[in-house]
């Protein structure tokens, strides 16, 4: 492998792991203002208005106070209650084989704690949630990218090893409900942030497995309902 070559993979893992970051932070809590300017770089905007949600401009062009707070009450109906709303967790929505799944702490939970924790990651202390949140798998999706960056520049085989481990949790899991997690957000919220986000969610998972397959890592797909 030529350097040019392991520059080129070093690249792209980190740029990934800067998508898997602020998927992260915007499932993971009402939109902050430090997270807002985040999201207005012209790189992130570029990628939402490619999607051509209808009111995405008009929204951004809000005081940053009033922005705030109308994605602050978005937010909260659309994740968090009270009353109906979509729950962030892939237990609700991994519609497994074995019939496991539909209820908090499912199944599916256990699998991805258990994934989490057999790479040697922990969890911070004060985190009092579940391991299946979208926000904490696109937090250990991003993890694992750093690893392969690093990797890529001082164990080319190293980072192979990493890449293996980031397609088997997208095909074991996130590839198994984000998509689906997403259309149900795209039809239910009235913001065109949110509208959009969950648009960029989906094809960016998509991509992933994609991505994969066209790179002959023999990871097709092995759940229910996803792309049918």
């Amino acid at each position: 492998m030529t350097h040019i070559e392991t520059k080129n993979h070093d690249a792209e893992a980190r740029h990934r792991s800067n998508i898997y970051g602020l998927l992260a932070m915007v499932y993971g809590q009402e939109i902050t203002s430090d997270l807002l300017g985040q999201i207005k770089n012209p790189q992130f905007m570029g990628a939402l208005s490619v999607l051509e949600v209808k009111g995405i401009d008009d929204l951004m062009q809000k005081p940053d106070a009033e922005l705030l707070e109308d994605l602050a009450v978005e937010y909260t109906q659309l994740f968090l209650g009270p009353g109906k709303h979509i729950s962030p967790y892939e237990s609700i929505h991994h519609q497994r084989e074995d019939g496991q799944w539909g209820m908090l702490w499912g199944a599916s939970t256990v699998e991805v704690k258990r994934f989490i924790e057999a790479t040697g990651l922990s969890y911070n202390e004060e985190f009092k949630g579940m391991p299946d949140h979208i926000s904490v798998e696109f937090e250990f999706m991003q993890q694992l990218t750093l690893r392969e960056e690093k990797a890529w520049k001082e164990d080319p085989g190293q980072a192979q090893a990493c890449r293996q481990v980031e397609k088997r949790f997208i095909k074991e899991h996130l590839i198994c409900w984000v998509p689906s997690f997403c259309e149900k957000v795209i039809k239910e919220t009235e913001s065109p942030f949110y509208h959009a986000i969950a648009a960029l969610t989906r094809s960016f998972i998509e991509l992933e497995m994609e991505e994969m397959n066209r790179n002959g890592d023999g990871v097709g797909r092995r759940c229910r309902g996803v792309g049918e």
